[in-house]
């Protein structure tokens, strides 16, 4: 069947944004399709029929596409099943206005039309494509209001100290929407915030936690990033932190003000450098090429200050985050591992395989290319290292640490590069 034959095949799309009454004999969907079955069928004149296919979506928000009923809907338009989609209001179909610009394109490519049968719109007139524009305009505006109100209740709620939801610090419990103490677990926050005063270790306070089999709140065993977040949440002396602004809260306290002070101290003795992001890409030049060879994942940048001293290592990023180290690799002196890395840079440009490569690709006879790389090598140790770091990026894709050696992976495009920079030709 098809628009030629004078049958228009009528898709009928519905929605509805909580699963609230879903499990009604006849529900919010069904009252949508119903609506939809009967204009279809006053259009029967038109040639209109109705697919007998079902696409629902219940409990799904129309803020994005991401919905099986649709996902469903669309693969069939593109398989050319679908003449016209049928929707009871057309935010059922999306109230955002980029994603529902997103599907009029797709709707266009699949010569798919849809139309609204409480609001008189059918994209197959020029008038109902005006009025869809303005609609969908007045939707989008709707949204963001609803959006803002929303936002701003929760703004209100916390700075009256109540609770809005979210995840739940370990010591409490919810009750009737309020924080309440459950004391064994409050025990617990008062043992990791006493005990990182003593050793100042949130790796050591997760990894004795874990071995004891208690867990958070989640069920989850401890890590790293669970300690500082205790360390760091007002909660737990009965206050709300909302957007830089600290609010009292309604809850009752579990860390005194003596303890919790001397924990930030240690805390901002411990915290980065101010401005000192923006030297990271000098300092760190394997930013984003340095990969653990056991663990497989990247080596990330962190830096330790010993009075007046900063100190850079590479971390492996899984083997920080776990409560006991399993890496073999786990940690290495940021100077150690970038000269090493130089070492094996220069020895790797003076290989025969990578000058004949370049040879190649050059169309330069060989010997020259060993002559310019030869003379290239000394350069090095004159370079500032904001330069000597940019050639490293250049150079290497990537750069993968064991225990016992290096590999790297070369980029001769950024050879050729570097050659080009450096005027090979005309290099005396």
């Amino acid at each position: 069947m098809s628009k030629e034959q004078n049958i228009v095949r009528c898709a009928i799309y519905t929605r509805k944004s909580t699963d609230e009454g879903l499990e009604m004999d006849f529900n919010s969907l069904d009252a949508q399709r119903e609506a939809c079955e009967n204009y279809i069928r006053s259009q029967v004149a038109k040639g209109w029929q109705i697919l007998p296919e079902r696409y629902d979506d219940g409990g799904f928000s129309g803020g994005n596409t991401n919905r099986p009923g649709l996902q469903k809907l669309l693969e069939d338009c593109k398989q050319g099943k679908v003449d016209i989609i049928v929707i009871y209001k057309i935010d059922r179909l999306s109230r955002s206005l980029y994603d529902f610009a997103e599907l009029s394109k797709l709707f266009d490519e699949y010569k798919v039309d849809f139309c609204s049968v409480t609001q008189e719109i059918n994209t197959s007139t020029s008038a109902g494509r005006m009025m869809l524009n303005i609609l969908m305009t007045f939707s989008e505006f709707e949204r963001s209001i609803v959006t803002e109100r929303i936002r701003d209740k929760m703004a209100a709620t916390r700075r009256k100290g109540e609770w809005v939801g979210g995840t739940v610090p370990c010591g409490y419990k919810v009750e009737n929407k309020k924080l309440i103490v459950v004391p064994e677990r409050a025990e617990v926050v008062k043992r990791v915030f006493k005990r990182f005063i003593e050793i100042q270790s949130p790796k050591q306070i997760a990894y004795e936690l874990n071995q004891e089999g208690i867990l958070t709140n989640q069920g989850k065993e401890w890590s790293v990033h669970h300690i500082y977040r205790m360390l760091n949440n007002y909660t737990y002396i009965g206050k709300i932190y909302y957007k830089g602004e600290v609010f009292d809260g309604k809850q009752e306290r579990i860390i005194s003000d003596k303890l919790w002070e001397r924990t930030q101290e240690i805390l901002q003795s411990d915290a980065p450098v101010k401005d000192f992001k923006g030297k990271v890409e000098t300092l760190m030049p394997l930013k984003g090429l340095l990969y653990c060879g056991h663990c497989g994942c990247r080596m990330g940048p962190t830096y330790a200050k010993k009075g007046d001293i900063m100190y850079s290592y590479y971390l492996c990023t899984k083997d920080s985050k776990r409560s006991e180290s399993l890496c073999p690799v786990s940690r290495v002196s940021g100077g150690e591992i970038e000269a090493a890395v130089l070492t094996h840079i220069k020895k790797m440009l003076c290989t025969p395989t990578i000058v004949n490569q370049l040879a190649r690709n050059l169309n330069t006879p060989g010997k020259d290319v060993a002559e310019v790389l030869n003379k290239l090598t000394p350069l090095w140790d004159e370079m500032f290292p904001a330069e000597r770091n940019r050639l490293m990026h250049l150079l290497l894709k990537k750069v993968t640490l064991y225990e016992d050696h290096l590999d790297l992976d070369i980029r001769t495009a950024g050879v050729e590069q570097i050659l080009e920079e450096l005027d090979y030709e005309n290099l005396d």
